[in-house]
């Protein structure tokens, strides 16, 4: 059968994006539909945009720091509207560069919503285009859980354009998203309440990470409340926010940011017309391949339901590319050793194994950790502390995870990734000369594993 497409793809995110011009560039006859933005969620209401906060966000302590370094700086004021309209000035200039790439690269590029009509057509604004492979790559969405007063909350998709910025607000949950934007609001000078119905958040990561991060959360100036969860919100006379707790608490805020997770968009795709399986979490089932129960169709990256990352989409995306049109270049994608950051204040690196991990897998583990003071803080009065761990195979010696909590971490932690990858030893580790005077050396001179 003559098919309009060899490949058509649902979604003009980072992964699909990236099947979609590797595919192209390997002669295939290639489609792409998107209803919202391109680029997906990481450049548009995601990594770049959150990114660009938390710089905007770390300024008003490099005000308060330069001084013991000989500046009198003047007064600072921030400006919430100059930010974000600035931040929405460069996401237009990617989704610019997003369109080029593709058309550039000789993807047809439909703008409309993208709707299933059976394993081998998809209608776009009343049009059937038919197609060899289907490839969905619709991401995934924020959800608020449904309780009395819900719908005065906002998550981060309405965040990134609020008209200014809270003087106060309750951050509601204990993934990095919320972490991250509670930093976020805290530094631009919000008083910020953290809720999080857990004994301490950031479930997951390194034990010694997530009481660090507390810690210097704390200093900080965030009120972080574990074991809280919100019961009901009520709209007051003045336009502010009456949140009560569960354990009958109040809170009077201005406004309730959720992040308490994110579902698959699957919303008006068509699946009633294919035979797709989906995983028990709402995310589309597939095989090693990304292949779906439907044989012609493939779906990638959020939607899927695993390693949530943008740089994982892309390599999925490049795999599927490879697999189906260049089959001679495609090697599967190793999920293991992923680096990963969260941009709290301070920043989250991390790489392999965490302690929990590595002892619940049978590792006979030794722990090196390292806590000091950043050399750029000790003209100043800030206490904040940098954490730095390595987790060790104690029989052979091999690194099995690399934690930080500091300035920088996930510019450390990229690098410490492809030691990892690598399989380097602590003795690697340890025969490494490090770079004077940096934080990053703590690394590669923790000699004495800890006590536990």
């Amino acid at each position: 059968m003559a098919y309009d497409f060899d490949l058509f793809v649902i979604g003009a995110g980072s992964g699909g994006v990236r099947a979609a011009r590797f595919a192209a560039g390997f002669g295939a006859r290639v489609a792409v539909v998107e209803s919202r933005y391109l680029g997906g969620t990481c450049v548009n209401v995601g990594c770049v945009p959150k990114k660009l906060l938390v710089y905007g966000a770390h300024f008003a302590e490099e005000f308060e720091q330069a001084k013991s370094f000989g500046w009198t700086p003047g007064e600072a004021e921030f400006d919430w509207a100059t930010l974000i309209a600035n931040k929405n000035q460069e996401i237009e200039r990617l989704n610019g560069i997003y369109r080029n790439l593709l058309v550039n690269s000789g993807v047809t590029l439909l703008e409309g919503h993208g709707r299933l009509l059976g394993p081998n057509k998809v209608e776009v604004n009343g049009q059937t285009y038919s197609a060899e492979h289907i490839l969905i790559a619709t991401g995934g969405w924020p959800q608020v859980p449904q309780f009395p007063g819900s719908e005065h909350a906002i998550t981060s998709n309405e965040a990134f354009f609020l008209p200014q910025l809270p003087k106060r607000i309750v951050v509601v949950g204990g993934g990095y998203i919320a972490v991250e934007f509670a930093s976020i609001f805290n530094g631009l000078g919000a008083h910020v309440t953290q809720l999080y119905r857990g004994e301490l958040f950031l479930r997951g990561f390194d034990g010694s990470v997530r009481k660090h991060l507390h810690e210097e959360l704390v200093k900080h100036g965030l009120d972080i409340r574990f074991n809280s969860d919100v019961e009901r919100i009520d709209k007051q006379a003045d336009g502010s926010l009456l949140v009560t707790l569960k354990d009958g608490s109040t809170l009077e805020t201005d406004s309730v940011f959720y992040a308490t997770g994110r579902r698959p968009m699957l919303d008006n795709l068509g699946l009633e017309t294919v035979d797709i399986k989906l995983n028990k979490d709402g995310s589309i089932a597939v095989d090693e391949h990304y292949q779906t129960s439907e044989p012609s169709i493939l779906a990638l990256g959020d939607v899927i339901g695993g390693v949530q990352l943008t740089p994982v989409a892309l390599a999925e995306g490049m795999a599927i590319a490879r697999r189906l049109f260049k089959l001679e270049q495609y090697r599967p994608v190793d999920y293991r050793h992923i680096p990963t950051a969260v941009f709290s204040l301070p920043n989250i690196g991390t790489v392999g194994l965490t302690e929990e991990e590595a002892i619940k897998a049978g590792h006979e583990v030794q722990i090196f950790e390292s806590r000091f003071r950043p050399m750029k803080l000790s003209l100043t009065d800030n206490q904040e502390r940098t954490l730095m761990k390595l987790v060790v195979d104690a029989k052979t010696d091999v690194v099995l995870g690399c934690h930080m909590v500091g300035p920088d971490a996930g510019e450390i932690v990229q690098s410490l990734a492809i030691a990892l990858k690598a399989g380097a030893t602590k003795r690697i580790f340890d025969d490494t000369i490090g770079v004077h005077p940096t934080a990053a050396e703590e690394f590669v001179t923790m000699r004495s594993p800890v006590a536990r």
